[in-house]
């Protein structure tokens, strides 16, 4: 373009038809968009059912029924955090694809509503779709599709009931997976419909391991200590002031910067029962909420809550003394 503005030589290209020139504005104009960071999380989480870490007994188990393009009712439980969605969407996407996938799988999580009506509405309606068993890849595909029922025990007992009538009728077309903490709070009905599987809590090693992976992929350089001393202490400096705003600022910064529930809870029980300047009345009652927090926190609950009620038991212990 310069060249033929200067006048030096002219351009033996064709010119560019409307078309082309829209074709050529959107390649470019795509090529300059910036890729959309994906979270950790789901970067690294396992595409297929090999990469599940330390459930070995699962695994072995989905891979048979895998080769043979086949999955029956499955019921996972365990502790957070061990793999238990991860390992139902590789499997997912080892039996469908990547062009099938969001075709064939229907994933309520605990975002979404669980009641009755869900059940009878969303969840029939997606079971009584009929699909046929191909795939584009020419691979062996099933002719049934996966509903993930994630957190399933929090589900009330009638829209248990109605699932369970739903896997009756649609189970030439349907193949259910519920996920849950803690099978005694799924109904028999159900769980004697599917094939139970326990995940086991991840030793240190294997986690260890993991983060150590993912930090050297990333370029990330980690140490072996962890949550720093004067982290907790910006929170104790926080509950000794008496203002509940700066308290929510330093529990939103430490939510923010990745820092672990859990272990800020563990640090805390250590740095209350060893303050002198607490009575035994007030470390009891700090502590019967820390094992409260503790509880709340492996249940699942908002990190973000929980620590803030938290540091309001702390804060009101604290006040009294000044």
């Amino acid at each position: 373009m310069q060249a033929f503005l200067k006048g030096t030589s002219i351009s033996t290209k064709p010119p560019l038809t409307k078309d082309r020139g829209v074709a050529a504005t959107a390649g470019s104009s795509g090529e300059n968009k910036k890729a959309k960071p994906v979270p950790w999380v789901e970067k690294y989480r396992p595409k297929c059912v090999d990469e599940v870490a330390f459930q070995e007994e699962v695994v072995a188990v989905l891979k048979k029924s895998l080769e043979g393009a086949d999955l029956p009712n499955l019921l996972f439980y365990g502790p957070p955090g061990t793999g238990k969605t991860s390992t139902i969407l590789a499997a997912a996407r080892e039996l469908f694809g990547h062009e099938l996938f969001r075709l064939r799988v229907l994933e309520l999580n605990a975002s979404d509503e669980r009641g009755i009506q869900v059940v009878r509405e969303k969840v029939k309606n997606f079971a009584q779709l009929t699909v046929s068993g191909s795939r584009s890849d020419g691979k062996p595909c099933p002719p049934f599709k996966i509903v993930i029922l994630d957190e399933a025990d929090s589900m009330t007992s009638a829209a248990q009931a109605a699932l369970r009538r739903t896997m009756e009728k649609e189970s030439k077309t349907t193949r259910f997976c519920l996920i849950c903490n803690y099978v005694s709070r799924i109904i028999e009905p159900l769980t004697s419909r599917c094939s139970k599987f326990r995940f086991k809590p991840l030793s240190d090693k294997i986690q260890q391991q993991r983060l150590l992976d993912i930090a050297d992929k990333e370029h990330v350089k980690i140490s072996n200590e962890v949550i720093p001393v004067k982290t907790v202490d910006g929170i104790f400096a926080a509950c000794q002031s008496g203002s509940f705003d700066k308290l929510e600022a330093v529990v939103k910064d430490l939510i923010d910067e990745g820092h672990a529930a859990t272990q800020l809870v563990n640090q805390l029980h250590d740095v209350v029962v060893e303050n002198d300047a607490l009575s035994d009345k007030q470390k009891s009652i700090i502590t019967e909420k820390l094992a409260d927090v503790d509880k709340c926190l492996a249940d699942g609950a908002d990190e973000h809550l929980q620590l803030i009620s938290l540091c309001a038991t702390v804060m009101q212990q604290l006040t009294q003394n000044c």
